[in-house]
């Protein structure tokens, strides 16, 4: 069974999240997408956890700033897409996309999801039904294109979409509120969307993170997993 801990980095700046995860048999443990290092040892040290691994899922500072000095604290390896080795800091361990990584006893299922990045990866946990979405996938909306093109958003948004309904994910940061409205203004009598909406009010206002959600309530909910074709997405991008 795998356990997962949202840490927030860069509060109220750029409100990302990195995730301690940890196989609860074998207790080997990942740091996923780690934006600052201090919040994350803050929480290693409150577990009493040191990571093995640090798992990105691409290649942009703010998900990977802390590889350095995490690497140095605790000796764990880099993990990331082999076409983003020269691109990702401290790169020790390549992975490609339709095969897996083992963490203790959990197997995690590479997905390549390039469009935010040229070789942006989604860590996917079948046995556990999560997924990690980095900035492919956000609450109520998606990445920007940073580096590929609708067509190529559109290709990564499906293979979310093929995922089983009952899979949760967490995505790289906190945006929920500031596209909710947008999504709203599309879907104005959604009760499941008003009931989103609702939830995600609420956890916050008690500090917690919106996430993790059901694929299931994500597709009926995000405008850009229910665009049905390309000219769709293209309307809301």
């Amino acid at each position: 069974m795998l356990q997962v801990y949202p840490i927030l980095c860069r509060a109220g700046i750029m409100d990302n999240y990195a995730y301690l995860i940890i196989d609860e048999e074998t207790q080997t443990s990942a740091i996923i997408d780690p934006s600052e290092p201090n919040p994350i040892i803050k929480k290693c040290e409150e577990l009493k956890i040191n990571p093995d691994y640090i798992l990105n899922t691409h290649h942009h500072f703010d998900h990977t700033d802390g590889n350095l000095i995490l690497k140095q604290k605790y000796g764990c390896k880099v993990v990331g897409n082999i076409k983003d080795s020269h691109r990702i800091p401290e790169f020790d361990i390549g992975v490609e996309s339709g095969k897996t990584f083992t963490l203790g006893n959990s197997i995690a299922e590479i997905i390549d999801v390039s469009a935010h990045t040229q070789g942006h990866i989604l860590w996917y946990f079948p046995q556990d039904k999560v997924l990690f979405t980095g900035d492919t996938l956000f609450n109520l909306c998606i990445g920007g294109l940073f580096e590929g093109t609708a067509e190529e958003m559109f290709s990564a948004l499906q293979k979310i979409k093929a995922l089983p309904d009952d899979v949760v994910f967490y995505p790289g940061h906190e945006y929920t509120m500031h596209f909710a409205r947008e999504a709203l203004s599309l879907q104005p009598n959604s009760p499941v969307l008003i009931e989103y909406i609702k939830r995600a009010q609420d956890r916050l206002s008690q500090g917690l993170p919106v996430a993790p959600v059901a694929l299931k309530t994500e597709k009926q909910c995000n405008p850009y997993l229910r665009a049905e074709n390309l000219t769709e997405l293209k309307h809301i991008l």
